[in-house]
């Protein structure tokens, strides 16, 4: 945690996001992307300043990831869940890269 007072939040499924704990961050692990839905916009109303997410919830739920993308907090970022990596991520930092720089350099 920061000293302004914001948090860090990781959300997925429980195997995924137990191991975040030790490191000091606020782990909630959900059992399906509709209750991941839930917990990440209130998440969003609370002082949480980045929400890690993983990949596999992200997927069933883009439109609310999206509904934060623009804004400045949270920030949402895709993590790979205890499946491996999804592309969903990399596919995301890739895109913002070319709204800041207007072009692909990744």
């Amino acid at each position: 945690m920061s000293n302004s007072g914001y948090k860090i939040a990781v959300l997925g499924d429980k195997d995924s996001v137990l191991g975040f704990k030790a490191l000091g961050l606020d782990v909630f692990p959900a059992e399906t992307a509709e209750e991941a839905r839930r917990i990440l916009h209130t998440l969003a109303k609370e002082d949480y300043a980045v929400i890690y997410l993983t990949e596999q919830f992200a997927a069933g739920m883009q439109a609310d990831v999206d509904r934060y993308k623009d804004e400045l907090t949270p920030a949402v970022i895709l993590i790979p869940g205890k499946d491996g990596s999804l592309g969903i991520g990399m596919a995301n930092v890739k895109s913002a890269v070319e709204r800041a720089v207007g072009a692909d350099i990744l």
